[in-house]
């Protein structure tokens, strides 16, 4: 079973396309045996002028909007938590873990060795498997700091039918603002648990019991007026009951409350978990874990069923069309893409993204890998074919599972930064990222 799974990801993985070629359209075997290529040649260095193109660039950098440094409360936040996660207090590094010891003996060390999360509250990173376990004990942590927020937490992020969280929410909201509204009002300060609403709306929903203690209400049990020998039924119920004091602090319940409506699931963030390496002739080469192609035991009897499919429509005439939409739908099976970015002096930039997000976040990592962020730019796929359009998703231009693209200044500005005769920063990397400069497995 091992070696047909290597069989089926060697069969998914990504081949660099060649010159001329569509960046949606994936690379095809040569119909005819290629001739031979004579060896590249070597690579020029950069001529005085050249070095100098981007001196202008130190000219410019004090017109940059500084990043603003996160808030302390943020800070102090993450702190706390940190200090509640014990599992967290013993990896306080926060490093990758170790890349997995099982893989077979003489196999390609894989070009990255996951795909990772970074734990909001906690800032902890973890391998997918494993990020809502972490969202668990993060935000079971964080009752320690703020009950409220935590339980609300709980009921945005771990009740994945959001129509349902919905109904719930408003209708905990009405509660709320029915006692605000109505302080004087016993009967809007006790909700009876065996209420039918309660139940189907409320009761149903993770982490609301938690929200109502967290607000002030405690759970007593309650004589049921007017029961006896001629009105048969139970002499008790239990009901959530606002504490006396929480009258005094009726804006707290409406703070709460405006939380609760206007909160978001809490969603661990992918670590793009970005890369320097050395110029190398290996840079199209891509060995992927198997993270990126997430098969189980299912998908791999479809890929099977797909593998006999293949064959029998490739004695088929198809049209073009109906082999780019086959193509596409073949783009739509990943979740993740690597995509690596060249830069004209050698060096390979390479992170993770979903493989749905859209090509102006691929600008935007690489700016902010960059010295000097506001210099323009353009990145090239695979053919050389320019990415213009920003809002295209990576699955819809050829560019998954991996992908390596290119970089090429915008000769306007590099022609103005070369006039201006200066000394050049010997990269346009930031340095912080030129000290952690690897070399490609």
């Amino acid at each position: 079973m091992r070696k047909f799974f290597q069989e089926i990801k060697a069969d998914l993985k990504f081949k660099t396309a060649g010159p001329g070629q569509k960046l949606s359209e994936p690379s095809r075997a040569p119909k005819e045996k290629p001739r031979a290529e004579a060896a590249p040649k070597p690579r020029q260095a950069p001529t005085d002028e050249a070095q100098m193109a981007a001196a202008a660039a130190l000219a410019r950098l004090e017109l940059k909007p500084k990043k603003k440094a996160p808030s302390a409360s943020q800070e102090s936040i993450r702190n706390q938590v940190r200090k509640e996660l014990m599992a967290e207090a013993a990896a306080g590094e926060k490093g990758l873990p170790e890349e997995e010891k099982d893989q077979e003996e003489g196999a390609a060390a894989p070009s990255v060795s996951g795909v990772y999360f970074i734990c909001p509250l906690s800032g902890a990173v973890v391998r997918k498997d494993q990020k809502e376990k972490q969202l668990r004990e993060a935000i079971e942590a964080y009752f320690s700091v703020d009950p409220v927020a935590a339980s609300i937490m709980e009921i945005h992020t771990f009740n994945k039918d959001r129509e349902k969280v919905r109904v719930g929410v408003e209708t905990m909201a009405k509660y709320l603002d029915n006692i605000y509204l109505h302080p004087e009002e016993e009967k809007y300060r006790k909700i009876k648990l065996q209420n039918k609403v309660f139940q189907e709306r409320i009761s149903c929903l993770e982490g609301t019991h938690r929200f109502f203690q967290a607000v002030g209400f405690e759970e007593k049990t309650l004589p049921v007026p007017g029961q006896g020998k001629e009105f048969p039924g139970p002499e008790e119920e239990q009901y959530y009951v606002l504490r006396e004091e929480m009258l005094s602090r009726l804006e707290e319940l409406k703070d709460s409350k405006e939380q609760l409506l206007s909160a978001e699931p809490l969603r661990a963030r992918l670590d793009r978990q970005p890369r320097l390496f050395q110029p190398s002739p290996g840079a199209a080469r891509f060995e992927l874990p198997n993270d990126f192609y997430n098969l189980t035991a299912e998908e791999i009897r479809r890929e099977q069923r797909l593998r006999t499919e293949a064959v029998e429509k490739a004695s088929m005439l198809r049209t073009r069309a109906m082999r780019e939409k086959e193509e596409q739908r073949e783009m739509r099976k990943y979740n993740y893409t690597l995509l690596r970015v060249r830069f004209p002096d050698g060096y390979i930039l390479q992170g993770t993204f979903y493989a749905r997000e859209s090509v102006s976040e691929l600008y935007s990592f690489v700016r902010e890998a960059l010295r000097d962020d506001w210099l323009p730019f353009e990145l090239l796929g695979p053919g050389g074919l320019k990415l213009t359009d920003e809002n295209l998703p990576f699955n819809e231009c050829g560019l998954v599972p991996s992908a390596l693209l290119s970089l090429c200044w915008d000769a306007a500005v590099m022609a103005d930064i070369e006039a201006a005769g200066e000394e050049p920063p010997r990269s346009p990397l930031r340095p912080e990222l030129l000290t952690r400069v690897q070399t490609l497995p």
